[in-house]
């Protein structure tokens, strides 16, 4: 192994974070599509904190937003940041291929950089499951990650965001940034099917504050009214998805419809767990992850196979998996495969 230190950045659209080869790992909600211009100011916020590394490795999927033209436009962007803060020649960028990069080869190949952070996580998870087929559960703010593995290794069928929709390896779907009117039409609620609002009323943070599964925290205002992320803030949010507001929606009918809108979106993972993995039967093992382990731990309980191993990624690495297990991963591998100066692919 290179004994070079090594910083791994995993920039998104909603957070981008960071990992140190020591251990060290951060994580800072960026809204980047707001404010595109300030990456490089992130970038360094986000790191300075951090021991001196001499290389970088760079792994995004904040290319997809939306103040970019095209995921080219937005490769580049990203990359422009990243070299605003580094040196150009020690940065790698991460590929779908499963390879790093030289900065000049991505541009080249934007397709290459764009949305390669769950291949970083599924590399490394998969070698906790070194026999036979397993599955990553990796569920975040905003998206799902559903990887096969077999004998150690990631076994996708998708590699871009478009092929992993097709194929159930991606779910637009996460524990903090959905809409709850994106879950379902309607839902039931006091014993009748109720239309909801088709309106950012209520996002699925506000379901796991009701449900107790994420901790209030009245200084984040990242939510769909602005209002902070508290459990009575949560219910006023959920009472308007049935044209509702407190007076007329009790503690007691905001379970009941986060409880019916939880079982709508752990139905949809599991059927999309199940088609993903494509060996025969049921995976022998389950590996969860993410912010939203609590949630991927309930759909692998569903889908392994009786008897079946579920393995936590967070006591398996620790706090940095929920941190930033993208990144960390990105560490290890950069530092396996000893390179030098960004790779010249």
């Amino acid at each position: 192994m290179n004994s070079s230190p090594w910083i791994a950045l995993d920039i998104g659209g909603a957070n981008v974070k960071a990992a140190h080869a020591s251990g060290q790992a951060r994580a800072l909600p960026f809204e980047l599509w707001k404010h595109p211009e300030e990456l490089p100011r992130v970038l360094r916020r986000l790191t300075s904190t951090f021991a001196p590394a001499e290389r970088v490795a760079v792994t995004m999927t904040a290319e997809l937003c939306d103040c970019f033209a095209t995921k080219t436009d937005g490769v580049k962007a990203i990359l422009d940041a990243v070299t605003d803060v580094y040196d150009e020649r020690l940065v790698s960028v991460w590929g779908t291929d499963g390879n790093f990069h030289s900065v000049a080869d991505a541009l080249a190949r934007p397709d290459l950089a764009a949305a390669a952070n769950w291949l970083a996580l599924a590399t490394l998870a998969a070698r906790l499951v070194p026999r036979g087929g397993g599955l990553l559960i990796d569920i975040g703010s905003t998206t799902t990650d559903l990887i096969p593995f077999l004998d150690g290794r990631p076994n996708p069928t998708g590699r871009t965001d478009t092929n992993r929709l097709r194929t159930g390896e991606l779910v637009y779907a996460g524990v903090r940034r959905t809409p709850v009117c994106a879950l379902a039409t309607e839902l039931l609620w006091r014993g009748a099917l109720t239309g909801l609002s088709a309106e950012l009323f209520a996002t699925t943070l506000d379901l796991y504050l009701t449900l107790g599964d994420v901790a209030p925290d009245p200084t984040d205002t990242a939510t769909a009214d602005g209002r902070p992320a508290t459990v009575e803030a949560a219910r006023d949010r959920l009472a308007r998805m049935v044209g509702a507001d407190r007076a007329g929606f009790s503690t007691d009918d905001a379970r009941a419809l986060s409880m019916a809108a939880d079982e709508v979106l752990t139905s949809r993972l599991t059927s999309s767990a199940r088609r993903a993995y494509i060996g025969s039967g049921t995976p022998v093992a389950v590996v969860v992850s993410g912010s939203g382990g609590f949630l991927a731990r309930r759909v692998a309980e569903r889908v392994v196979e009786p008897g079946g191993l579920i393995i936590e990624l967070g006591l398996a690495w620790g706090p940095i998996a929920s941190v930033a297990g993208c990144a960390h991963a990105l560490v290890v591998l950069a530092g396996e495969r000893g390179l030098g100066r960004a790779d010249p692919s």
